[in-house]
């Protein structure tokens, strides 16, 4: 059962806000990262957090239209939107692996 998601483009002011974030924004460059778009588990990413916390990230990040969440019933699927945000804003992606890999080096 997939949870709702923006019918459209997502507003960009609510794209940039959700990117604000520096969880939010490590989410999605490991996602950008996998360039198979793989599938993952919300509980797959390493974010220091309480699960409550993971699952209001999880929920902007779908609200702005930049991950795909599959509900599973004891279990989420997250999956990067990686096509609409390519159109949508080109480079964005490469932007955000490129920022995570500086900030490993450092």
């Amino acid at each position: 059962m997939s949870e709702s998601h923006p019918a459209g483009d997502a507003d960009l002011g609510t794209v940039f806000r959700a990117l604000a974030d520096e969880h939010r924004r490590t989410v999605i460059a490991e996602l950008a990262a996998d360039e198979g778009d793989s599938e993952r588990t919300c509980n797959s990413f390493d974010l220091p957090v309480s699960k409550q916390t993971q699952t209001h990230h999880f929920r902007v990040l779908r609200e702005a239209g930049l991950i795909h969440e599959i509900n599973y019933g004891n279990r989420k699927g997250i999956r990067l939107r990686r096509a609409e945000i390519d159109r949508r804003l080109p480079g964005l992606l490469a932007l955000l692996t490129a920022e995570r890999r500086a900030a490993k080096l450092t």
